[in-house]
């Protein structure tokens, strides 16, 4: 009887063995992206401008609607929230942030693609979720934690409470500045940024009719 030993299938978990593969393979993604389009842009072409096989690419992504969100995904990971002494402060800050990001042609392209490519794709929608929805969360979260040590903000004694809260805050303040700068096309500038934070945080300051 035969001894024949099968070799095992490559896995696509994990990132290539080298950390300056990985982000040459993010980098030439935008890249391609930016000059070629989604419609345009192959597996074959990021490793060729990465200067890697493909069958490095594949070992880690199996198809391109998941490079394309891992590579955006990793220029949204530069957010950060350093302590600026308020809530107001620390949410302008944040929205500035995030516009200058947006502004990046290799960002708005990618984002727009992947965003529009989930509307017919419900695996590439939860990578979307996972990859940059729930990792951004963060920022809420230390946000809201800072406000309250400072006494700006209530303690939430119920988990589910807090955590549907955090969603609320992330989805109005994402959902105001993607509009803005990608969907109006408006600036998102200091004077708009100190506006909108003032909303935010004072509310309408309508009565609620029950």
């Amino acid at each position: 009887m035969s001894s024949q030993i099968h070799p095992t299938p490559p896995s696509r978990t994990g990132r290539p063995r080298s950390p300056q593969a990985h982000a040459a393979i993010l980098e030439a993604t935008r890249e391609a992206l930016v000059e070629l389009g989604w419609s345009k842009l192959t597996m074959g072409d990021v490793a060729s401008r990465a200067g890697v096989a493909k069958t490095t690419l594949y070992r880690r992504w199996a198809h391109k609607n998941e490079l394309v969100v891992d590579a955006v995904a990793v220029l949204f990971d530069e957010l950060e929230l350093p302590d600026r002494g308020s809530l107001a402060a620390d949410i302008e800050g944040v929205v500035l942030q995030f516009a200058a990001l947006l502004e990046r042609p290799e960002t708005k392209t990618a984002l727009m693609a992947v965003v529009a490519e989930s509307t017919r794709d419900e695996a590439l929608r939860q990578r979307i979720r996972s990859a940059i929805v729930d990792r951004q969360k963060r920022l809420v979260v230390l946000g809201r934690e800072r406000a309250q040590a400072r006494g700006e903000l209530p303690y939430e004694e119920d988990p589910a409470q807090a955590a549907g809260n955090a969603d609320l805050i992330f989805d109005v303040i994402a959902g105001a500045v993607v509009h803005r700068a990608l969907v109006s096309a408006e600036p998102v500038d200091a004077a708009w940024a100190h506006s909108f934070t003032l909303l935010l945080v004072s509310g309408l300051g309508a009565t609620p009719q029950r």
